[in-house]
């Protein structure tokens, strides 16, 4: 065999080696998609505030580890299992038409395997740690895919708020696994997550709104108009001061487990900072100013969080 030949045999083999593992990544990139990373991410650390807020100074990391890989599972299950349900209305929108399952990229049989192997993890994960903490999960996942994808997404605007509260299972988990009950503090904290969702969820909503009219999804803008949206959205801002500062300040004071009163003071400011952007959004609306609220609520929610734990361990 010549070298001319060799030389040809061995780039024909490297250029197939190459595809190959371009269709690889690829391939779990469409997976990785399918469970939405950085959302997940931010209920990750409602999960880490909720247990640390419990044990403050008796966290154990290998519960902490557990704990954080059975939410992880949970959470991108269900997400996957979602896409799987919404596929066609996701097809018909600009801003999802490229999602793994709508696109075709991941089939919905394979998405639904994945999505319920992933879910099936996170639960027995779960179980085996603590029922009180598996039970909040499962209603965490039983609300999201049950009662707002599958029931209400399609039929009414409301469904925002059980999309919200299932949003605020992993911090109310977290808390139960620390303390063995789901108690009143808890609550306040899941609380303090549904009370986030409108500003997350309902500025997409005005964004987007003809995407929304073309796949038939009702929105709460969509559906009562733009300026219901906007006090909607301020409303629920200002519940979330309160929850959040009751939450903080409620938190255990015996042996010195209490929010540090530098966190506190920081928890009301920048809450009354994020109602007074969404004030100004209802006074003086604009789609710029819209998007700006929706880019800082997730950092608020993930500022709060940190607060919270910061001054749990302080």
């Amino acid at each position: 065999m010549s070298t001319q030949t060799r030389l040809k045999e061995t780039g024909t083999a490297s250029a197939q080696t190459a595809t190959t593992w371009s269709k690889v990544a690829d391939r779990l990139s469409s997976y990785c998609a399918l469970i939405k990373s950085l959302q997940t991410l931010l209920l990750l650390t409602t999960g880490i505030a909720g247990y640390l807020t419990a044990r403050p100074h008796s966290a154990s990391p290998v519960e902490v580890a557990l704990m954080l890989l059975s939410l992880f599972a949970a959470i991108s299950g269900t997400t996957a299992l979602n896409m799987v349900f919404d596929r066609d209305i996701d097809a018909q929108m600009e801003r999802t038409a490229e999602r793994p399952v709508a696109s075709g990229a991941v089939s919905a049989s394979e998405a639904a395997l994945f999505g319920g192997i992933l879910v099936a993890l996170g639960l027995g994960i779960a179980l085996w740690m603590s029922p009180v903490f598996a039970v909040v999960i499962a209603a965490g996942a039983a609300l999201d895919l049950l009662v707002y994808t599958v029931w209400l997404k399609r039929r009414s605007p409301w469904s925002i708020v059980f999309g919200g509260i299932s949003g605020g299972m992993p911090i109310l988990a977290g808390r139960a696994l620390g303390i063995g009950r789901v108690d009143g503090l808890g609550i306040l904290l899941a609380l303090s997550v549904l009370t986030w969702i409108p500003a997350h969820i309902m500025t997409l909503a005005m964004k987007y709104a003809d995407d929304y009219r073309r796949a038939g999804v009702p929105t709460w803008p969509t559906v009562h108009g733009f300026d219901s949206a906007r006090r909607f959205i301020a409303l629920a801002n200002g519940l979330r001061i309160g929850a959040l500062i009751a939450a903080g300040w409620l938190l255990p004071i015996c042996q010195g487990d209490c929010v540090h009163p530098y966190s506190l003071g920081l928890l009301g400011v920048s809450g009354t900072a994020m109602l007074g952007l969404s004030l100004w959004a209802a006074w003086r609306p604009s789609a710029r100013l819209n998007y700006a609220l929706f880019k800082v609520a997730s950092v608020h929610m993930l500022g709060s969080m940190v607060l919270l734990t910061l001054g749990a361990l302080l």
